[in-house]
C-alpha cells in the first residue's frame, strides 16, 4: 500500500452549523479539530448500531466528495493546491440544493439531496477539471482496489481518464453517514439518522469548498483549510 499523503477537495458545512456538528457526532470524529476530544456520540445511535458501523466513514470525516481523494503529482505542492482552491472558491457564487434526505445508498446510508439538482452537478464537474492537474496517475494499488468494485464501462473509463469512477454523469451528491451495512442492521440505523436529522432539516447552502489531507494511508483526513465563495 502506498504511503505517500493525499489529498481530497470536499464540500462541507461551516463548522458553525447544525449540519457540521450532526455529521461529526455520527461519524465520531471532528476533521477540522482532530487533536481535540471526539465529539459527543448520540445514544440513540449506539443503540441502532455497533460503533463499527461508521469505522470507515469516520476516516474521510464528513463532506461530500468534489474531488476524490488523491496523491499529488511530481509537479504540484501543497501550496499550490491550497491556492488554487482558495482562487476556484472566489470565483463560484453560493447556491441552494433544497433540504437534504437521510437516504439508503446500496448497502450504506447518507443524506443526499430530495431531487436532481443541475447547477450542483456542473459545480462538481467543474471541480473535477479544475483540480485535476494536481493529481498523480492512480498507483496499481489504487486502481486494483477500484477494479475491485462492481463497475460499468463507463465508470471504468472513468476512472482511468479522472482517476475516480464516480464523476459526471456518474456522480451523487451524498454526504456518508455510515459504512456497509447488512440487510438487517441498515433498517434500524436508517430509522435513528432520519429521527435525529429531522429537527435540522433545512435546505442546503453550498457555500465553500474544503482541502482535506490524509498524512499517511490508515490515518483520518483532516481539514487544512476551508474556503467560502465569493
Amino acid at each position: 500500500m502506498p504511503d505517500t499523503a493525499r489529498y481530497a477537495i470536499y464540500y462541507m458545512p461551516a463548522t458553525t452549523t447544525a449540519l457540521w456538528t450532526f455529521g461529526c457526532r455520527v461519524l465520531g470524529y471532528d476533521p477540522a479539530h482532530p487533536g481535540a476530544t471526539p465529539p459527543q456520540p448520540y445514544d440513540a445511535l449506539a443503540a441502532a448500531a455497533p460503533a463499527s458501523a461508521v469505522q470507515e466513514p469516520s476516516i474521510y470525516g464528513f463532506h461530500a466528495t468534489l474531488k476524490a481523494p488523491f496523491e499529488l503529482s511530481a509537479a504540484s505542492t501543497e501550496n499550490a493546491l491550497l491556492q488554487s482552491a482558495q482562487a476556484f472558491a472566489r470565483r463560484e457564487r453560493s447556491f441552494s440544493i433544497g433540504p437534504l434526505r437521510v437516504t439508503r445508498l446500496h448497502t450504506f446510508i447518507a443524506l443526499c439531496p430530495a431531487e436532481r439538482h443541475e447547477p450542483l452537478h456542473q459545480f462538481a464537474d467543474r471541480c473535477v477539471v479544475s483540480f485535476e492537474p494536481f493529481r498523480a496517475r492512480l498507483s496499481a494499488h489504487d486502481r486494483a482496489r477500484r477494479l475491485a468494485a462492481p463497475l460499468t464501462s463507463e465508470h471504468i473509463a472513468n476512472l482511468e481518464r479522472w482517476g475516480y469512477p464516480y464523476v459526471f454523469a456518474q456522480f451523487q451528491f451524498h454526504m456518508t453517514l455510515s459504512g456497509s451495512l447488512g440487510p438487517d442492521a441498515i433498517a434500524p440505523l436508517h430509522r435513528a439518522l432520519a429521527e435525529l436529522y429531522a429537527p435540522i432539516d433545512t435546505d442546503l447552502q453550498i457555500d465553500g469548498l474544503a482541502v482535506f489531507k490524509q498524512e499517511r494511508r490508515g490515518e483520518r483526513f483532516r481539514v487544512l483549510q476551508r474556503f467560502a465563495f465569493g
